[in-house]
């Protein structure tokens, strides 16, 4: 393959998010539809509240009978929340109401029941009330026909909640893609297998799996596939039936690197290979016939940022969803030197201080192997190409890692 130039990170995501569609839709119940995005915007099929209800226990009065108080009235029935009252309150009458409970006819206000003193039949009222206190009115949260969720949002607990009373027990959401993926590599083996001479445990495989699920997607783990280009077209074949293609090693330069060399036969149609960053440098994105392709580096670390800002965009791109990388400001804890010619993401701790920005503070080892270093990682401090060097206290950019 001809040599081509580093593209920036920007570039590469922008290249990568337009050549990909979104999932087609599918009809999920409430109790699946947490963390899915929506195809269709959500109507609602009732008004809520659907008549004028109470927002606490006490009492249902008409405002002109309590405008001087103490006013004391006389009570004629109760209203329990689910039931009704069918008379006509009039002057000088009182219904004992609770919360939730629909107001009587002829009612306008709630009076609390903290600002009441019942005697038998009759219920003095010490404040006065306003029209329309305490009551909830009919469609004060939102009526039939409204667009209650819009189309593209990822749904939250809340959101669930809000269907549901919109009395919708279905949601048209788009499918998870599934993402399959394979590393390569004779060095490697499976967590739990004892490693033989000159072999190291796979970590990359579980790491992915698990942020590919993160991210909305289904992940299909095809295991490792041997340094040889029969064995890596063989586990690249089963992954016919997915919506994308990810590999984990084998796409760089060095001699037993053969992933394209192997997939070239199989229809490997190369975007782009090799983005000015730092971990990360040797991305390779593209197509294996229709489906889009991602080469990531073997290194775990340079795998996982690659993952973080390319790989989960893309999963959200296809289901329709919010494919921005959501980061923020932050003081730097420690001093930077100046940064060369390709975007560096560093480890780095995150501390939230109260009532000011985070403080982000880059791990003096930041070598690409290094798992235990990501793990205790809270973010990426993000160092444009070229930027100065930067002191403690500077604020810089960081995109969050957890939660």
């Amino acid at each position: 393959m001809a040599q081509q130039p580093l593209l920036s990170v920007e570039e590469a995501r922008a290249r990568i998010l337009a050549a990909l569609s979104t999932t087609q839709s599918e009809i999920v119940s409430l109790a699946q539809a947490s963390g899915r995005v929506l195809a269709e915007e959500a109507i609602a099929r009732r008004t809520q509240p659907p008549a004028d209800l109470s927002a606490m226990d006490g009492y249902a009065v008409r405002a002109d009978d309590v405008a001087n108080v103490p006013a004391r009235l006389r009570v004629i029935g109760t209203v329990p929340a689910g039931g009704s009252y069918d008379g006509m309150l009039g002057r000088g009458e009182a219904v004992r109401i609770f919360t939730g409970a629909p107001l009587p006819n002829g009612a306008d206000s709630i009076v609390i029941q903290e600002d009441t003193v019942r005697d038998g039949e009759t219920v003095t009222v010490n404040e006065a009330a306003q029209r329309g206190q305490h009551v909830r009115v009919t469609g004060l949260d939102f009526r039939t026909g409204d667009a209650g969720l819009p189309a593209g949002r990822k749904l939250s607990s809340a959101d669930i909640a809000f269907a549901a009373a919109m009395n919708l027990p279905t949601l048209a959401v788009h499918k998870r893609p599934v993402v399959a993926f394979f590393s390569t590599g004779d060095e490697l083996v499976p967590p739990g297998t004892e490693p033989g001479p000159n072999q190291i445990v796979s970590s990359n495989n579980a790491g992915l799996g698990a942020l590919i699920a993160e991210a909305g997607g289904i992940p299909l783990d095809l295991g490792i596939a041997h340094d040889n280009e029969d064995d890596i077209r063989a586990v690249a074949s089963r992954a016919a039936d997915a919506d994308m293609l990810v590999t984990l090693g084998g796409a760089s330069v060095g001699e037993h690197d053969l992933v394209q060399r192997a997939l070239a036969p199989a229809g490997l149609d190369i975007d782009f290979w090799k983005v000015a960053m730092r971990p990360g440098k040797p991305l390779m994105f593209g197509r294996l016939g229709p489906l889009p392709m991602f080469g990531l580096p073997g290194n775990p670390v340079s795998a996982f940022v690659c993952a973080t800002l390319f790989l989960r965009p893309a999963i959200a791109r296809m289901q329709g969803g919010d494919s921005a990388l959501h980061t923020t400001l932050a003081r730097l804890g420690k001093p930077l030197p100046a940064n060369g010619p390709r975007e560096d993401y560093i480890r780095a701790a995150l501390d939230h201080v109260p009532h000011e920005l985070p403080v982000a503070t880059p791990f003096d080892r930041q070598d690409s192997s290094m798992l235990s270093v990501l793990a205790r990682a809270g973010c990426l401090v993000i160092r444009p190409v070229g930027a100065p060097v930067a002191q403690a206290g500077d604020s810089v950019t960081v995109l969050p890692l957890r939660s």
